[in-house]
């Protein structure tokens, strides 16, 4: 492990702050709920650990390393382009995300370790050690701690640089309409995901309180860098650099509330508490009549409408919110957008809908964050449902996934971080709190 400088900035040191167990159940009269049997709750946990012992070992044995929705920029065809062409960037960018089979081999696209998948499959084996500790049976054929440490160690070493504290993004160029992202440009998504991932080791103690005292300064971040600012609804900040100034994205200000969540469990950093609550109360007063939110306001903004996984992360945040502080602050907001998740983004038997007026195309990520949101609510028959559809419609063979599925065709494509880190965590998230009832 790494030497890590302390830095030299002050924070004002708290007590640890220990939030009260959240009260069970939902208007919906979904409350925590198991399986049946306990043998057939065994058989189902048997299955699903096997699921994410076979998703960490496609991933370990990549090195997690591999393709990215984003990383067209990443063709060595196009960087050898002799002139440089933001209308050629953007084509070879979109094909690449948008062909309905995978183009990256003929346009000879880089594969790389992402930042966020990083941060995700850090999780995942912490969560998978802790598994197999609970369960005398379970023989690891790997060091699960050992791969949480590498990667943290990792997320250090390829922090974004030159900015007001700890921070991360994805590591390759974006072409967007405006202007062109630089693999140093850092947006709150990574960042947030890499600050719980650090907080979460040095809470296991895999690695030492100086990286959650780097974790720590990614407030500095939120504040200076992504010009945090009090509205008359609450408060915002930007989701990167690059943001258009015409736009506003609500998915990405609740991760950042998140984030200021968990620096707050961690270190009660009180200032923490303040700005996330001011960032989701304006993210409350944006939700619709529906319960869900637009990607960005106005909402003519984005081509997506209410779509699944980035309501996902927004609901996670509020149940983040509720879950550390303890509070009711947000239960109507919860109720009404649990609702709106659960009966217009999933069907019954757990495909999840794109958004709110179209099916197709079903996304994994939009079933794991469904894993992720309903596990949070105790909800565990339906994030299984989900768990379970995934297993039928998008599982290529035993640990591998595939992106999404059209309603005439497959996009067979296993993206590292879109489908494997994000099946990892969240399986091993359903895992671990399902043991714990």
């Amino acid at each position: 492990m790494q030497s890590l400088p302390i830095p030299h900035r002050t924070l004002k040191r708290l007590g640890r702050h220990t939030a009260p167990e959240p009260e069970s159940g939902n208007a919906d009269g979904d409350g925590p709920t198991s399986t049946g049997t306990n043998s057939t709750a065994s058989g189902e946990i048997d299955r699903y650990s096997a699921v994410l012992d076979s998703t960490l070992e496609y991933a370990r044995e990549r090195s997690y390393i591999g393709p990215d929705y984003g990383d067209g920029m990443s063709s060595t065809l196009l960087q050898a382009a002799p002139v440089e062409n933001r209308w050629l960037n953007i084509v070879v960018q979109e094909v690449v995300k948008r062909a309905p089979i995978d183009v990256r081999p003929l346009l000879r696209v880089e594969h790389r370790r992402n930042y966020k998948g990083a941060a995700l499959f850090s999780m995942a084996n912490l969560n998978y050690h802790q598994l197999r500790d609970s369960h005398d049976a379970t023989v690891a054929e790997f060091d699960p701690l050992g791969e949480a440490e590498r990667l943290a160690d990792w997320l250090v070493e390829e922090r974004c640089s030159g900015y007001s504290g700890f921070c991360g993004g994805h590591r390759h160029e974006i072409q967007h309409f405006h202007t062109k992202g630089v693999p140093n440009d850092a947006d709150i998504v990574s960042t947030a995901y890499a600050v719980k991932a650090l907080l979460r080791a040095a809470r296991a103690g895999v690695v030492g309180d100086e990286y959650a005292t780097l974790a720590r300064t990614a407030t500095w971040f939120l504040v200076d860098d992504l010009n945090y600012r009090e509205v008359p609804e609450g408060a915002k900040i930007d989701y990167h650099m690059n943001h258009p100034d015409d736009s506003y994205t609500l998915n990405s200000a609740a991760l950042g509330a998140e984030m200021l969540l968990d620096i707050y469990d961690y270190f009660g950093d009180e200032d923490c508490l303040d700005r996330a609550t001011k960032i989701l109360d304006h993210v409350a007063a944006h939700q619709t009549d529906l319960g869900g939110w637009p990607y960005r306001i106005p909402a003519d903004a984005s081509h997506l409408s209410m779509d699944s996984h980035h309501n996902g992360f927004i609901i996670e945040s509020f149940q983040r919110y509720r879950d550390v502080v303890g509070s009711d602050r947000y239960a109507e907001t919860l109720e009404s957008a649990l609702s709106f998740y659960r009966n217009e983004l999933f069907e019954p038997d757990g495909a999840p809908n794109f958004d709110e007026q179209n099916a197709y195309p079903r996304d994994i990520h939009a079933s794991t964050q469904g894993i992720l949101v309903f596990t949070r609510e105790g909800e565990f028959d339906r994030a299984m449902r989900i768990v379970d559809w995934v297993l039928e419609h998008m599982q290529v063979r035993r640990g591998q996934f595939y992106y999404r599925a059209y309603k005439y065709h497959t996009k067979r494509v296993t993206l590292m971080r879109w489908c494997q880190a994000w099946m990892a965590y969240a399986v091993s998230e359903l895992l671990v709190e399902y043991t714990r009832q």
